[in-house]
Protein backbone atom coordinates (compact mmCIF):
# COMPACT_ATOMS: atom_id res chain seq x y z
CA UNK A 1 0.00 0.00 0.00
CA UNK A 2 1.14 3.52 -0.67
CA UNK A 3 -0.19 7.05 -0.42
CA UNK A 4 -0.77 8.68 -3.80
CA UNK A 5 -1.13 12.40 -4.44
CA UNK A 6 -3.86 13.24 -6.98
CA UNK A 7 -3.21 16.97 -7.20
CA UNK A 8 -2.83 16.84 -10.98
CA UNK A 9 -6.33 15.35 -11.35
CA UNK A 10 -7.91 17.99 -9.11
CA UNK A 11 -6.08 20.78 -10.92
CA UNK A 12 -7.43 19.47 -14.22
CA UNK A 13 -10.98 19.33 -12.81
CA UNK A 14 -10.69 22.91 -11.54
CA UNK A 15 -8.95 24.05 -14.73
CA UNK A 16 -6.12 25.74 -12.87
CA UNK A 17 -2.51 25.89 -13.98
CA UNK A 18 0.49 25.17 -11.80
CA UNK A 19 1.74 28.76 -11.73
CA UNK A 20 -1.71 30.11 -10.80
CA UNK A 21 -2.13 27.62 -7.95
CA UNK A 22 1.40 28.28 -6.72
CA UNK A 23 0.57 31.99 -6.39
CA UNK A 24 -2.70 31.29 -4.57
CA UNK A 25 -1.05 28.86 -2.16
CA UNK A 26 2.15 30.94 -1.79
CA UNK A 27 4.45 28.03 -2.62
CA UNK A 28 7.14 27.80 -5.27
CA UNK A 29 6.23 26.22 -8.58
CA UNK A 30 9.08 23.74 -8.08
CA UNK A 31 7.71 22.54 -4.73
CA UNK A 32 4.16 22.40 -6.07
CA UNK A 33 5.42 20.39 -9.04
CA UNK A 34 6.97 17.86 -6.65
CA UNK A 35 3.56 17.43 -5.00
CA UNK A 36 1.73 17.33 -8.33
CA UNK A 37 4.00 14.65 -9.76
CA UNK A 38 3.67 12.48 -6.64
CA UNK A 39 7.36 12.75 -5.72
CA UNK A 40 6.91 14.35 -2.29
CA UNK A 41 7.97 12.54 0.87
CA UNK A 42 5.85 14.77 3.12
CA UNK A 43 3.42 17.68 3.09
CA UNK A 44 2.73 20.22 5.81
CA UNK A 45 -0.84 20.45 7.00
CA UNK A 46 -0.74 24.22 6.40
CA UNK A 47 0.21 23.59 2.75
CA UNK A 48 -2.49 20.93 2.37
CA UNK A 49 -5.02 23.30 3.91
CA UNK A 50 -4.04 26.13 1.55
CA UNK A 51 -4.26 23.84 -1.50
CA UNK A 52 -7.68 22.55 -0.42
CA UNK A 53 -8.91 26.12 0.11
CA UNK A 54 -7.61 27.25 -3.29
CA UNK A 55 -9.13 24.24 -5.09
CA UNK A 56 -12.31 24.12 -2.96
CA UNK A 57 -11.83 20.46 -2.10
CA UNK A 58 -11.18 18.09 0.78
CA UNK A 59 -7.83 16.42 1.62
CA UNK A 60 -9.32 13.09 0.54
CA UNK A 61 -9.82 14.54 -2.94
CA UNK A 62 -6.05 15.03 -3.19
CA UNK A 63 -4.67 12.02 -1.34
CA UNK A 64 -5.53 8.34 -1.62
CA UNK A 65 -4.21 5.11 -0.17
CA UNK A 66 -3.72 2.55 -2.96
CA UNK A 67 -2.31 -0.90 -3.53
CA UNK A 68 1.12 -0.61 -5.08
CA UNK A 69 1.02 -4.01 -6.80
CA UNK A 70 -1.86 -3.25 -9.11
Amino acid sequence: MKIVMKLDEMMAKRKIRLNELAKKVDITEANLSILKNDRAKAIRFSTLQAICKALDCQPGDLISFEDDWI
